[in-house]
């Protein structure tokens, strides 16, 4: 199977699924270096997260994402960025015996129209190793139930991979296949420990029994 050719290693989950003897050769270089078109992976998700809190306490809370967002963000590797931006190491992953560690700028945008942003944005003497990142989120709160808000996001992530030739010796749709599972996959993990720990770090920040059972804790 096309998964059995992966590896994963971050935040929860930690894959050594390489065919045995799988390496990068001495001499092989990521595409970019040699002027090759990119692979590009794309995801689109959407989810929501429920406070136990009116919509103004909810607001307060993420504007003031500078308390609590590299707390939550652990155990990604994130640093400060200016007032509204942070840089963050996703984790490693790979393929063939090539590996990537992304390291990707955000900038958690101020409140507009009731809507909250997220966008990619450059950081400072940091060139990315064969890959770029677009990335676009955004967040809107919705009073779904007197003292009970709702979350809601959509994300719609971009990644081009410079991959060195002896992986564009494969065939395309193994590649462009298998990536776009990896995408979602990381994505997916992401998002759900994150959510889980924004929502326990704003209920005890507001002395509010946290309403999520830890045995659904995400690890």
């Amino acid at each position: 199977m096309v998964a059995n050719n992966w590896e994963f290693q971050t935040l929860e989950i930690t894959e050594s699924v390489l065919p045995t003897g799988s390496s990068v050769a001495s001499d092989e270089t990521p595409a970019k270096e040699n002027h090759a078109e990119p692979s590009k992976f794309h995801s689109r998700h959407q989810d929501c997260m429920e406070m136990y809190a009116p919509k103004d306490k909810v607001a307060e809370y993420l504007n003031s994402h500078s308390s609590w967002f590299v707390r939550c963000a652990e155990p990604m590797k994130v640093q400060s960025l200016g007032d509204n931006g942070y840089a963050l190491v996703i984790g490693r992953f790979g393929s063939f015996g090539y590996e990537v560690e992304p390291k990707i700028g955000l900038e958690l945008l101020p409140s507009q129209d009731g809507q909250y942003r997220i966008r990619t944005i450059t950081i400072p003497d940091y060139q990315a190793p064969g890959y770029d990142v677009d990335y676009n989120a955004c967040m809107k709160l919705v009073e779904s139930l007197p003292g009970i808000t709702r979350v809601e996001w959509e994300l719609d992530l971009m990644v081009e991979l410079h991959f060195p030739r002896f992986i564009q010796r494969l065939p395309h749709s193994l590649i462009q296949s298998t990536g776009d599972r990896l995408l979602n996959q990381i994505v997916r993990q992401v998002s759900r420990r994150l959510t889980y720990k924004v929502q326990e770090d704003f209920h005890q920040s507001l002395n509010i029994d946290f309403p999520i059972s830890s045995k659904k804790k995400r690890h």
